[in-house]
């Protein structure tokens, strides 16, 4: 039975959980740009607007974000095409309604957190079969 390296075992899992818990900062960081950078150019703030639109978002991110952990730990990056859809499925009627910028705030978040969470489980999948837990690619 081979031995098991725990360090990077251990730097993997928190990854997962910085990939988890750090998407939304991150998220409300690129949020805030983008208005700032509304404001500068006379346009309403229609992201931050659309915010109470699409509520529940921080609870949504963060199973989105374990979600894409997940599927990348587990070596099955075409489960993130699942958490799209769902996402999608799920914001529909919303993103289809009246207020502007609802679309906007809804594709940069979403992207923002998938990117995060994606960078930070590929450097998770690294050190999880470097650990020799699983097999590689």
């Amino acid at each position: 039975m081979a031995t098991v390296s725990w360090l990077p075992v251990v730097g993997a899992v928190a990854l997962g959980l910085v990939a988890i818990v750090g998407g939304s900062p991150v998220t409300l960081l690129v949020f805030r740009t983008v208005d700032r950078d509304h404001g500068r150019k006379g346009i309403a703030p229609s992201v931050q607007a659309a915010g109470g639109v699409l509520r529940g978002g921080r609870a949504i991110g963060l199973l989105e974000r374990a979600a894409v952990v997940a599927a990348m730990v587990a070596g099955w990056p075409e489960g993130i095409g699942a958490v799209i859809a769902l996402k999608g499925l799920g914001r529909f009627a919303e993103l289809r309604g009246d207020t502007p910028g609802t679309a906007e705030r809804f594709l940069i978040g979403s992207f923002t957190s998938l990117l995060w969470a994606g960078v930070l489980a590929a450097l998770a999948r690294v050190l999880v079969v470097s650990a020799g837990l699983i097999a590689g690619p």
